[in-house]
């Protein structure tokens, strides 16, 4: 006899939540050089997951070629903490920063991996990259 599959109980709600959520802005600041790389490391990223409600931990890298300007470290940590009570999947968080970051400091292209901790006896690490590749959906 085979078993029937319950019908998925996630929904558009889940898939969206935490994408426009408004979230500390993130500062930077003139870059004086060219020709080098940032690397910035965050080992205690947290969010919610949106539809078990559970917490969600794991570490963000974000690595990028500036141009004109930098992120200010200050406002990239308050902007991460706020991630803290937001629902919202692995793969859009680690996309939103991406966006957020590109948005404040223009970089020449950047790198956001996030790594999480194993669940489920799953550990997960998703990647973004900009500039975005044409034809793939924002």
């Amino acid at each position: 006899m085979a078993t029937r599959r319950k019908k998925s109980e996630y929904t558009t709600f889940h898939a969206r939540t935490g994408k426009t959520s408004e979230l500390p802005a993130i500062e930077t600041w003139e870059n004086q050089y060219g020709g080098y790389e940032i690397t910035i490391t965050i080992p205690e990223y947290t969010s919610i997951c949106p539809r078990t409600g559970l917490p969600d931990f794991g570490t963000i890298t974000i690595h990028y070629l500036p141009d004109k300007s930098c992120v200010e470290l200050k406002s990239l940590k308050y902007y991460i903490l706020a991630y803290r009570n937001l629902g919202i999947f692995y793969e859009n968080a680690v996309n939103r920063i991406l966006d957020d970051v590109a948005r404040a400091c223009r970089p020449k292209w950047a790198i956001v991996r996030g790594e999480f901790t194993t669940r489920g006896g799953m550990r997960t690490a998703v990647e973004a990259r900009y500039p975005r590749k044409p034809g793939i959906a924002p």
